[in-house]
Order: structure tokens, then sequence, then C-alpha cells
């Protein structure tokens, strides 16, 4: 049924679901004190890093940093969206998933359904052109030069579109609605007044986007296809012709090859990322199960984000000419902000001339596994490129190459890889790490390359603050956390506190600080909902950017006891005000000052 599942219910699921029952039916849980323990299902391991703590009904690894509710575990261990986890923890308890339906609601989906079947015909089309169309010699023979069996060809349900300008269009568009929705879903074009007719028995409206190709459709997670990839077989452009953005397909976050490496069998440690869908079948053919590539797009981070909720290791393959690093050099700066503690990228550099479908064929499976296996490490890729050209023997050198690495340290989340990372640094410099930390400090930071994402806004840090104890020898420094973070965490921590605020909070809203926003909202939802619980909370912005921070901050350290977390609270957010008070009165101060100036007259 189309429509909204209420928050009502979503809380009610989750007071009456037990996260230790959710987990242990898919993963074998051992009870460690008031807690327990398993191997991490997401990401390898050899000794049990996984907690479940029934007191917060709330799980967290503390090698890849995965952690949420029980809708949360089983979006990401079932590989699910939210409402269908939603749907499999009510179905293991007894109940029924309500809908708030809107005829919007009804509408869209009626739409979006249309496409998909329409697709489902299509597709079932062109893989019988490859079968029986008079011309499809041509591509039959295409294949089999390719090296590709029948069982690998009907594995990805790859088809034929025969030339022509409407050979599609008259076999589904038998109407005004079904050719208008063909043009919805990407497989004909609207004819421009000047373009004329290419052939006189043509619609004079609609032609067909693919002509005389090899198809490929493309699938999502639960198998259903979305678009199509054609290769030309005659000497048209492009070469390679993807299905255009529609209501059911968006390229920058779909994976070409995810759903049929997932139904090869086994669980991988790593996707091998690649350029092309022959690359991905050659492989597939050759019992490399495990490989993907995007469609027609650079590599995203939500492509990345999608492989690392499957696998902690991501391998890209590029050529090894001036292009491919250049390539894989955009693709290190994407992957940075999402290699939390246990996750790896790395980078498989091929011959100059080689691609992995001829490569695979020329040297065999083992071997090629076993250049995966030696590819290159993210971290080492990183050094070689920022250091080439420096005569680091010369402190200019040092500081250069400190300055170009400031910027990608800071996309980095905090954790052990970005110490290690700034410990590998010090040592090429033949310095400390704290010595680095303040030459890093002192220098300003270079771009390394294009397109480098800015670094976040400093916070405002909280004023007053108690001294810290010193870090342990050999710890990397625990970074001050700004007021935000800390009254965050104590909200998470009992929601209660924020019931009991009188003061006036638009600073706050007016704030261009991001933790700022998210605490006020908290707080609304806090006194929206006066018995919300933690893990209810928590529901609430799961799998959004604020629920993955708020996941992190639920782990951190708690050095508050219960009985002050009220007093402090408070305290956090009147310091906050006056703060921010301050501030705009500066600039409003700053404001008049330039004003006088812009005069001539700065006494007034």
């Amino acid at each position: 049924m189309a429509g909204l599942i209420p928050q009502t219910f979503i809380d009610d699921l989750l007071a009456r679901a037990d996260i230790v029952d959710v987990v242990d039916k898919r993963i074998k849980l051992r009870k460690t004190g008031r807690n327990y323990q398993a191997l991490c299902p997401f990401h390898q391991e050899k000794s049990p890093s996984f907690s479940v703590e029934p007191d917060k009904q709330f799980y967290y690894c503390f090698g890849c940093g995965a952690g949420g509710n029980a809708i949360g575990f089983i979006m990401n261990h079932d590989n699910v969206d939210f409402p269908q986890a939603v749907e499999i923890l009510a179905a293991e308890n007894g109940m029924e998933v309500p809908r708030e339906a809107t005829r919007k609601d009804d509408r869209r989906k009626s739409a979006n359904q249309a496409i998909l079947d329409l697709l489902v015909r299509a597709n079932g089309y062109f893989q019988y052109q490859l079968r029986h169309h008079p011309g499809r010699q041509q591509a039959v023979a295409y294949l089999k030069q390719r090296g590709l069996s029948g069982q690998i060809a009907k594995t990805f349900q790859l088809g034929y579109a025969p030339p022509g300008w409407d050979n599609l269009l008259k076999a589904l568009g038998d109407s005004p609605e079904s050719r208008k929705l063909l043009e919805t879903a990407g497989l004909v074009i609207r004819r421009e007044a000047s373009e004329g007719q290419p052939d006189a028995t043509a619609d004079p409206h609609y032609y067909d986007r693919f002509r005389h190709r090899v198809m490929f459709p493309i699938r999502d997670s639960r198998g259903q296809v979305i678009g199509f990839g054609g290769r030309v077989l005659g000497d048209d452009k492009p070469k390679y012709l993807n299905s255009p953005e529609t209501p059911v397909f968006h390229k920058g976050s779909e994976l070409y090859g995810l759903y049929e490496a997932r139904r090869s069998g086994g669980k991988p440690d790593h996707y091998l990322i690649v350029e092309g869908y022959m690359d991905v079948i050659a492989l597939a053919q050759s019992d490399i199960t495990n490989a993907v590539a995007t469609l027609g797009t650079a590599c995203s981070e939500k492509h990345l984000s999608r492989l690392f909720r499957l696998v902690s290791d991501v391998v890209f393959c590029f050529d090894g000419d001036e292009a491919g690093r250049n390539a894989a050099w955009r693709a290190l700066q994407t992957s940075l902000p999402l290699l939390e503690d246990g996750r790896s990228v790395r980078f498989l550099f091929l011959p100059e001339g080689e691609d992995p479908d001829t490569l695979v064929r020329r040297i065999g499976t083992q071997a090629f596994r076993q250049q995966i296996n030696q590819a290159t490490p993210l971290e080492d890729f990183l050094f070689t490129k920022l250091s080439t050209g420096l005569d680091l023997s010369h402190q200019s050198g040092g500081a250069r190459l400190a300055s170009l690495f400031k910027p990608l340290l800071q996309q980095l989340p905090r954790g052990i890889f970005a110490q290690l990372l700034l410990d590998r640094l010090a040592r090429q410099l033949d310095m400390t790490s704290e010595q680095l930390q303040q030459l890093m400090s002192n220098v300003t930071a270079a771009e390394p390359a294009p397109d480098l994402p800015p670094a976040p806004p400093v916070e405002v840090s909280m004023a007053a603050a108690p001294p810290r104890r010193p870090p342990r020898a050999g710890a990397a420094p625990r970074p001050h956390k700004s007021w935000a973070v800390k009254a965050i965490e104590l909200l998470l921590h009992q929601p209660g506190i924020a019931l009991g605020l009188d003061r006036d909070l638009t600073p706050l809203l007016q704030s261009d600080l991001e933790n700022a926003r998210m605490l006020l909202e908290l707080i609304d939802l806090v006194k929206q909902n006066p018995h919300i619980n933690t893990y209810s909370l928590l529901g609430y912005f799961y799998g959004s950017p604020v629920g993955n921070q708020l996941t992190q901050l639920m782990k951190d350290e708690k050095i508050t006891p219960v009985e002050g977390i009220q007093d402090e609270f408070n305290q956090i957010i009147d310091r906050v005000l006056s703060e921010l008070a301050r501030k705009t009165d500066v600039e409003r101060r700053m404001e008049t000052l330039r004003a006088r100036l812009g005069t001539g007259n700065p006494t007034g």
C-alpha cells in the first residue's frame, strides 16, 4: 500500500521489538555482562568488536563504526530500505504496518510502476531480438568475439536493439499514452520540429533511442530493470549510450552488476569498481563475480556508501596511464570522507593498452586475483602523488608536503586511520607527530588538486571549559568538543533535560553552525514528544547524515554524572546564547564602523 508510515507506529514498533532478538536471528550473539557481543557482520574481523546493548536497544561496532537501532540493523544486514525494514520488523513482531496514504503517493507509485512494467517488456523485447531478429548475427558475433558464452549472456539478460528508427516504438507504443510512457522511461526520443522525419514510415513525433546496439539491462537491488545501456555495432556515436535520468533511474547512485554480484553466492570481502559493462561481464565469466561499474559517471559518495554497507574494502581499477591516474586521484578524494576506521580503498593500475576484459583473458583468473591482492593501498598512492617533485631534504619541501596534506587530512573522519596517516607523514619528514601538528597549524593549506571539497567550518569552542588531562603517552591528542556536540551528547543520554528549557532559542536557528541547528532540532523533537527515549530519538534520524553523527556521539566518552546532566546542559545553553549574542553585537559594531569609515567620519 502506498503512503507514509506513521511515526507513532515506528515508535511503538521499536518499543515492542527487542534488538537482541532481532540481531540474534541473523548472527550468533554471546552474552558478556549486561551486553552481547559477536563478530561484526559488516566487516571482516577475527575478534568480536560488535556490541548489542539491550538497555539502550542499540548496536555498535567499535571496528567499523556501524551502529543504530533494530530497524537500522535490518536495513544494513538485509540490505533493504527503511520501509522494507519496518515491514520485516513488524512481521517478526506480529504487527501490521499502517499507512498514511495520500493521493499524491498513490499517483507517484502508480506512475513509477507503469514505467517499471514497461521496462520489463522492453527487456523481453531486446532479448527476443538477440535470439530471433534476422540481423542479429552481427550482435552475436560481437559477443562471441568478446569471449562471452550463452550462459553469461543469459545471466546478465543481454539483448539486441535492431537497426531502424521505430522498432521498439511499433512493438510497445500502440497508443498516445504508451508512446508518452516510452518517452518518460527514456526508451524513445521526442522529435523536434526542425529535425524532419528520417524515415517516411516512422512515427512523426518519436523515434527509438537505442538502434543497432547490444543492450545491457541495468537492474536495481531488487532485480528490477530500471534502465539500459547500449553498445553500438556500427559507426554511430556515442560508442556507449545509457538511459537518461527518469523517475526510476538515477545513474549517480546505481552500480551496474551489483545485483548480479550479490546473487552469485558467497559474501565477498571486497568489491572491484571497473569502468564498463563488458569488464563486469567478462570478469564474471572468469569467476570474478564481485565487479561493478558506474553508469557513465565518476564514482560518487553514494556509490561508495552502498558498497561500504556490504564490504569493508573497495578496489578501484584504472588504466595505468596519466588519464587513469588522474581518475584515481579524483576517486581518492571522493573516498576520504567515508574512510572510517575498518574501511579501506585500494587502486589496481592496469598495464598500458589493457582493460579488465582483455587482461583476465590473457593471464587467467588466478593471476588476475593476485593482481587485485597486490593493489596499491590508498595511503601509498596518496604519499606517492603528493611527494612527486618535492625535495623533502629541505625544510621548504617538507612544509609544502604538509600544506598539501592538510586539506586532505581534514576530510578524513576522526579516528585511528587519520592518526596513522599523520604519524607516517611525520616519519617521512623526520619529525614527531606533535612537531608536525604545530607545523601544519602554521602553514597555509595548498589545494592539492581540483574539485577538492572545502574544509568544514570551525565551530565556536566551549568558553571556560574545564582543564583536560594530558593525553596518554603515544596517544593522539583529543580535539576539543564544541559546545553543541557536548550538549547533544547530554541530550541523547537523557532526552528529558530539554523539557525544562524556557530560554529563547532563536539565536540557535540563526546560527550558521550545523551542529547548532542539529541541537535545536533535537530539543524541538523532545518537546513535541515529552516521553521519547534515546533509541526512539535516534530512529527519527536513522539513515541521514545527522543520524550517522548521532550514532557516533552515542559512543563517545561520558564524564558527567547522571545527577549533573541537567545543570551542565542548562549552563551550556546559557553560555552559547550569550556567546552568540556577543558575536552579533561585535558584528553590529563592525558594520557601524565600516559605515562610518565609508563616510570619512569614523567618530560619528
